[in-house]
């Protein structure tokens, strides 16, 4: 009997995970979990403790690299219409799933007269995965908007963390370990119309800057270290254009990896690493990444 025996319905072996990544990089999953409710989850992460395997929670795929010979434990994905949901309360409360798609959010919460997602334009993914990394740009984070984080602990505990429990910082959140569920943000009500502008004119600004839309990329790379942007530093380092295998550095912006079609995992890592190395070399900087590698 397996250990997922009476879970058919939600859990497949062997999934390629290049599918659900925006490089469409990468191996498969050995077990690729799709629980529809927070019942199911519940159950799927006790079956997953008392068999010893080791699990990741995959949103939209924005920001991963999964290696190719992809993940030897279990991926959860949130993609049912329970976690997907957007809810609209009073005093410019918004309740949104982990499963959203984060720029439906953006557009929703505009349409509803809710102003300040507009500065999380052009951000792909979900509400969780930008939740637990703090997604955001030189205009915002969603952090400083979020009230409550809902979570699902390792043993099945449902809690709700408020913002300071959190501890929201630079492409951090104090989530780790957990799966988060739903998060309640907190915007007010505003000039729609202003801010769908200003939601066209961030958005015009990446697209004009970063890598087309078509790209095979993860957006960027790395964090900019305090005081400095990663982007110019990988540019004072005449990085731009620099290829390993079928992984470039883009010519527009030096802060993202592009994948041609003939690229590998391995081939976006090597210029990870190589990246750093001359970072390093020109101005003794440390880059971390941004992206997740796993």
């Amino acid at each position: 009997m397996s250990w997922f025996s009476g879970l058919e319905a939600i859990v497949r072996t062997d999934v390629p995970l290049r599918d659900h990544t925006w490089y469409r990089l990468g191996g498969p999953a050995r077990w690729f979990c799709q629980p529809r409710d927070e019942r199911e989850l519940a159950r799927l992460l006790a079956r997953l403790r008392d068999a010893g395997i080791a699990w990741r929670v995959l949103g939209g795929g924005a920001n991963v690299i999964i290696r190719d010979e992809g993940f030897s434990g279990a991926v959860i994905r949130l993609a049912s219409g329970a976690f997907e949901a957007i809810r609209f309360e009073p005093e410019g409360v918004v309740v949104a799933g982990a499963g959203a798609d984060l720029p439906r959010l953006v557009r929703a919460t505009l349409d509803h007269g809710l102003v300040g997602l507009e500065a999380l334009a052009g951000i792909p993914g979900t509400v969780g995965g930008a939740v637990r990394m703090n997604a955001g740009g030189r205009y915002g984070e969603i952090g400083r908007f979020v009230r409550l984080v809902r979570v699902m602990e390792r043993d099945g505990t449902l809690v709700d963390r408020s913002a300071s429990e959190v501890g929201f910082a630079y492409r951090h959140s104090q989530l780790a370990g957990c799966v988060i569920l739903a998060a309640t943000l907190s915007l007010r009500p505003g000039d729609a119309e202003a801010a769908r502008r200003r939601h066209r004119a961030i958005w015009m600004e990446k697209y004009g800057s970063q890598p087309a839309l078509a790209a095979r990329t993860s957006g960027c790379v790395f964090k900019n270290p305090p005081g400095a942007a990663a982007g110019r530093l990988l540019d004072q380092a005449g990085l731009k254009g620099t290829r390993i295998g079928g992984a470039e550095i883009s010519r527009r912006h030096a802060n993202f990896i592009e994948a041609h079609d003939d690229a590998t995992a391995a081939d976006v890592l090597h210029l990870i690493t190589l990246a750093k190395e001359r970072v390093r070399a020109a101005t003794g900087i440390e880059l971390e990444p941004e992206v997740e590698i796993w």
